[in-house]
């Protein structure tokens, strides 16, 4: 975690460092006013509208030690989106009372809240509704346990459902726990939460938390385009009624490891791309679909299947073929726990 640390006075630097103390092993650059800046303090620039513009799009977390009034003139300008602004919190002077005032769920400031003021011996006061009543915290579980949520909207929607009454939710992965206070289970409603990697809505108003989980194995002749290559994996997942947030990480064979198209391919999509070498993709055991001119040329009878198997437990679509890219899908096996 990188974190953006701000104090004003004296006591408040002398918080700082203990708030410093709790982020052993994380980035901390903390910052004070020029007369209190020296000892781990680098002064804070003025003007400094620029310098919170620059600090809230550079770090996961901002901790003002200060006044709630100080921190909302400090970030107001710059918040733009729940799914993507940093966690905001504001600490006492005295480290009393440890506020998240921002990003909350999605950011983690609630989280990185309570365990602060576990830390500093503080209270954590937290105002979010779904919290103080208990209830499932849609938007946070997906953010501890790496889902994407489908639609924002849908997610407030679902969070407001929560606090009256009890939502369905569709889980396409074994549950081993029970679920949470305001969610049971369920296939049908007006509105719900559905856990797959699907493009599919079981409720009138679903919200998709979509894990990532699936792997991607991709073959191309030399000289294939990225967009032929977005072409035929757009294709699969058209055909299959597969969520692109799903996907993990990209695998191929060496041999591609400088093929322009498929590295770009991959860096649009911000999708990790590992490559293995023929040996590595023989030693897999399983099934492959068999092609003797990939063999001829690659040494291994087939690179997509055997590049989306690696890392991965199952297949969820075999080699598909179009325009001389090869693509196939494979998933990490999946259980859900809540609590």
């Amino acid at each position: 975690m990188t974190v953006g640390l701000f104090a004003y006075s004296r006591q408040g630097c002398a918080t700082a460092e203990a708030v410093r103390t709790f982020f052993s092993g994380d980035e901390v650059c903390a910052y004070a006013p020029a007369r209190l800046a020296g000892s781990g303090f680098t002064p804070i620039p003025q003007p400094s509208g620029a310098f919170y513009g620059d600090a809230f799009a550079r770090w996961d977390a901002l901790l003002f030690v200060g006044s709630c009034g100080i921190a909302v003139r400090a970030i107001a300008p710059h918040v733009r989106d729940k799914k993507t602004d940093p966690a905001v919190l504001v600490i006492d002077e005295q480290g009393t009372y440890v506020i998240p005032l921002l990003s909350g769920h999605i950011g983690g400031a609630n989280a990185l809240a309570a365990s602060l003021a576990a830390h500093m011996g503080a209270t954590a006061v937290v105002t979010t509704a779904t919290d103080i009543h208990q209830k499932f915290s849609v938007d946070a579980w997906a953010a501890r346990n790496g889902f994407s949520l489908s639609s924002m909207a849908a997610a407030k929607a679902v969070s407001a459902a929560i606090l009256e009454r009890d939502v369905p939710m569709m889980s396409d992965f074994p549950v081993r726990s029970a679920y949470p206070a305001g969610v049971v289970a369920g296939t049908s409603g007006d509105i719900g939460i559905c856990l797959t990697v699907e493009e599919k809505e079981p409720f009138t108003e679903t919200l998709r938390l979509v894990p990532r989980i699936l792997h991607i194995g991709i073959g191309c002749r030399r000289g294939t385009t990225a967009a032929a290559i977005a072409e035929a994996v757009e294709a699969v997942f058209e055909q299959h009624h597969l969520d692109r947030r799903a996907v993990k990480c990209a695998a191929s064979i060496d041999l591609k490891q400088e093929e322009a198209g498929l590295l770009q391919f991959c860096q649009e999509q911000s999708w990790p791309l590992t490559f293995y070498s023929a040996e590595e993709l023989s030693r897999l055991p399983g099934e492959f679909t068999p092609s003797p001119f990939v063999s001829r040329v690659t040494g291994v009878d087939n690179v997509c299947e055997r590049a989306a198997l690696m890392g991965a437990d199952r297949f969820l679509v075999r080699k598909s073929a179009r325009n001389g890219v090869t693509v196939a899908l494979a998933a990490e096996d999946l259980e859900v726990q809540f609590g």
